[in-house]
């Protein structure tokens, strides 16, 4: 690459435009931008649009109507229907802002509009496209979607799903399809704007925190850019999926939220300006709490007697949730739900009025609070130590109180970086005083780590993130340290997820299937690690196990990590991406076995419940054999192993999951059933899981626990379990009957078959016909024989092993003891059964006995009856 046009190094291209009708006419627009913690800069002398008619070996600053002094943003397009017409954008002082206009290839420009709908937040909008088959059609991108038909000298707007739009596409052929690009995603339209696709198919939230609540399954909640808050469960719920259980926790883009710990239903949630909203969904009851309610859009920061930054903290007492916490450039703390406030600390911050001035110099000022500076913008009080206070501010100070507040002390680490934001602090669960800081400052072009740790209320601080593990340009947000395993850390960067083992003398990448995108936040709740991005959404790591047993694992030899406790809980199917429901189980396998693995469920008298294998693959065994592997052989009519699932056994760490069930009943493989036919759901208690690889084998406890929302009491549901064996013990029968009838009829006709072939006469067959007929209208009974296909049912009536199956999920699928009806319904089919299978033990012991003596009269083989299974035992 060589670099052709170069201006300084604070101005650089901000849009680029080739035209159609000579590829070495180029026009870009060049921007002085500079966006500090304090201040957005937009625009300079030397900024403006510049033109090269040589494919970019010289430049020329175009001025000819033009116009003169500062400018800022600007934006450029050429017409593909009249390559000589070229449009700008421009940020420029008082009205010679707005949209110029070519008509011989940039020789000459003419200022065709000046509307401030289109110029309006320069530096976050200007974009300008031309139509690509009309030369006077040009469109504007703003907070709205502006079109004009007559060259530009006036326009009307487009409605698009969301506001803020930045990027625009037409199809250079049909320019009726149009893509545009917002703050709420991306949206396609075939018919020139009339209309436009969702934008809710894209996972592609921008949030600044996260944050979750003690119901179950928990709920996740954050602030969107240019959205509202947002909560959603972790888990899909009921029958619904997770956008259908969405809602605003109050606030509004920018805040963070306060969950009630007593009432997950009542939040307290930020917006810029300081303003908490305190919301009761239960109720509907609203109410607008902030500490003083000061406008602070388009004011200066040194003129406010509150300091609020856009994503200033929100914080309930761990120890007392009528205790609400918010920060400006001090702490304030309301004892009545923000009724009241008292200011706890001094200015807890450098507050060097030299950078709280206005934002947006020197054309255009932006004073959205998002450069509000000076601000405690980070918070936290210890769940160990009540009244322990930590705050760091945005301009690189760190103050603790150990008395409630009414004293604080700065306790900033000596090698933090000056003007360094304190983005977050975690407060250890392990021990008081434990501390860790994240640390940025890239918006003054530092992407170094910086991550800090105290063990002693910060008397003495460790930096544990630079040459250790986290490249240099991976900046840090947010750190974690794990609840249960101390030293156990999880660090949010720029580029995404890294863990430390040791306490942060070491760190590696867990970015595993995340995609690379900024980690804004992060909470570890419930054995889950939820991650908060901007550009990818919320993302959960479910199961931190592996993680908390990592260094427990033999140097050598297969290991089986201890499962975390699950909760039985009612839920459909899993989160948004599909995470299992049930148990998660963890182990780590030096090589691929050689050998079957085996992993078993165990009841409370180490009954098998449940079994998952893993078969080694077919290998030659010198003889010109192959040693048959896992799905290398057909299965029978009859599958008797339906218990077993299939594992995974690479090398390395592998996991399984159980859905909570016993195994699915044994039926015959062709067998059309309209209803449930899989494992019933096991109740609360205490398990084992069982992990054999030929002589060696780990066991370990399993807690299932009852749904917390749960009302239904163990003994009802010991009676649904218990009635869902005896349907499942039912269905299973049936077609057992079913398997002894086709294997009888198999033998009647090849014995008569091969007796007539011998010459031991032409009447067997007549006979086996006669009987394998009898067995049939008895099959009949049993099943549908007529059904083929998934919706044969609708056609043919289903017989007693589809109403036994229509029973059985009945029974499992409503959480609670069973119906009269259903305990009725299985009495009746349970007779029903009882007399079919009488009549079909009558045919085998008569039918087959006298077809076996004609056989043995006539020294002919005679047919074997399969034996009853006896009946398993589940429990």
């Amino acid at each position: 690459w060589e670099r052709v046009l170069f201006i300084s190094d604070s101005t650089g291209a901000v849009d680029l435009a080739i035209s159609p009708g000579n590829p070495r006419n180029l026009f870009a627009g060049m921007w002085r931008a500079e966006r500090k913690p304090w201040t957005m800069i937009s625009g300079a002398e030397e900024g403006g649009l510049y033109r090269s008619v040589d494919g970019g070996d010289s430049w020329e600053r175009l001025e000819d109507g033009l116009p003169d002094g500062l400018i800022g943003k600007t934006a450029v397009t050429v017409s593909a229907a009249n390559p000589d017409r070229v449009w700008a954008l421009l940020e420029a002082s008082g009205d010679d802002g707005g949209v110029y206009r070519s008509d011989d290839g940039g020789d000459t420009w003419t200022q065709v509009n000046s509307d401030r709908e289109l110029r309006q937040r320069a530096w976050y909008y200007t974009h300008i496209y031309a139509d690509p088959v009309d030369a006077n059609t040009v469109y504007a991108l703003n907070v709205r979607l502006w079109k004009s038909i007559d060259g530009g000298r006036t326009f009307q707007s487009i409605g698009v799903p969301h506001g803020d739009t930045h990027d625009l596409w037409l199809n250079p052929d049909h320019p009726e399809t149009l893509i545009i690009g917002n703050d709420g995603g991306a949206q396609v339209s075939q018919n020139g704007g009339q209309s436009w696709s969702t934008m809710y198919n894209q996972p592609t939230a921008e949030f600044y925190r996260v944050f979750v609540d003690e119901r179950f399954p928990y709920r996740v909640y954050g602030s969107q850019q240019d959205n509202s808050t947002i909560s959603l469960p972790s888990l899909g719920i009921g029958g619904l999926t997770p956008s259908e259980h969405w809602r605003s926790a109050g606030g509004c883009e920018s805040g963070h939220i306060a969950i009630d710990p007593r009432d997950p239903d009542v939040t307290y949630a930020g917006c810029y300006g300081g303003s908490i909203s305190r919301v009761n969904y239960r109720t509907g009851a609203f109410r607008q709490i902030l500490v003083y309610p000061q406008l602070q859009l388009g004011q200066a920061p040194k003129t406010l007697r509150y300091r609020f930054q856009w994503n200033a903290p929100i914080r309930l007492s761990p120890h007392d949730p009528d205790v609400l916490y918010h920060t400006s450039q001090h702490v304030h703390r309301s004892r009545d739900g923000g009724q009241s406030w008292v200011t706890l600390s001094p200015d807890l911050t450098r507050n060097d009025t030299t950078k709280q001035n206005h934002s947006g110099a020197p054309i255009t000022m932006d004073n959205t609070g998002v450069e509000v500076y000076g601000t405690v913008f980070s918070f936290e009080e210890s769940r160990l130590e009540p009244g322990v206070l930590w705050a760091g501010s945005d301009d690189g100070r760190v103050h603790v109180s150990r008395d409630n507040g009414g004293t604080w002390s700065d306790v900033t680490p000596p090698d933090l970086p000056e003007w360094g934001t304190v983005n977050s602090i975690e407060l250890s669960a392990h021990a008081a005083g434990r501390t860790f800081l994240a640390v940025h400052r890239y918006r003054q072009d530092d992407s170094r780590p910086y991550v800090f740790r105290t063990d002693d209320h910060g008397n003495s601080w460790s930096l544990i993130s630079h040459e250790n593990g986290i490249p240099d340009n991976h900046f840090v947000r947010v750190v974690r340290e794990d609840p249960t395993q101390r030293g156990l850390l999880y660090a949010g960067t720029e580029y995404g997820m890294y863990v430390s083992f040791d306490d942060g003398g070491h760190w590696q990448t867990l970015q595993l299937n995340l995609p690379v995108s900024p980690i804004t936040d992060m909470r570890v709740h419930r054995g889950d690690l939820v991650v908060a991005t901007q550009g990818r959404s919320f993302w959960i790591l479910d199961d931190l196990s592996p993680l908390r047993q990592i260094g427990q694992a033999p140097e050598e030899g297969p290991y089986l990590l201890a499962p975390a406790a699950v909760v039985r809980a009612n839920v459909s199917g899993g989160g948004p991406d599909g995470r299992p429901t049930g148990a998660i189980f963890y182990y780590f396998l030096p090589d691929e076995p050689s050998e079957t693995i085996a992993l078993e469920i165990l009841g409370a008298r180490d009954e098998v419940l449940r079994t998952y294998t893993w078969e080694p693959a077919a290998t030659d065994d010198g003889d010109g054999s192959e040693r048959v592997g896992a799905g290398t052989s057909a299965p029978p009519a009859f599958e008797r192993s339906a218990e077993a699932d299939s594992l995974p056994g690479m090398r390395g760490l592998n996991r399984a999951s159980w859905d909570l069930r016993t195994g699915a009943p044994e039926m015959m493989d062709d067998a059309v059933i309209w209803g449930f036919t899989g494992g019933p759901q096991i109740t609360p208690g205490t398990y084992r899981v069982r992990m054999t690889i030929g002589d060696w084998t780990q066991t370990h406890a399993l807690d299932v626990l009852p749904d917390p929302r749960s009302e239904v009491e163990a003994s009802d549901r010991e009676a649904q379990y218990a009635l869902m064996l005896d349907v499942r013990r039912a269905l299973q029968r049936t077609h057992e009957a079913i398997d002894r009838i086709r294997e009888v009829q198999t033998q009647l006709r090849d014995r008569a078959l091969r007796a007539d072939e011998a010459g031991y006469g032409e009447d067997l067959s007549a006979l086996s016909d006669s009987l394998a007929e009898e067995l049939s209208e008895i099959e009949k009974r049993l099943t549908q024989t007529r059904s083929e296909s998934g919706q044969d049912p609708l056609n043919f009536p289903p017989m007693l092993d589809n109403q036994l199956a229509y029973l059985y999920g009945y029974v499992g699928f409503s959480d609670g003891a069973p119906t009269e009806g259903a305990r009725e319904r299985y009495r009746d089919l349970s007779a029903e059964l009882d007399a079919v299978v009488a009549e079909l033990e009558v045919v085998l012991d008569n039918g087959v006995a006298r077809f076996n003596d004609t056989l043995r009269d006539r020294q002919v083989p005679g047919v074997i009856v399969p034996p009853v299974s006896p009946a398993p035992d589940p429990e």
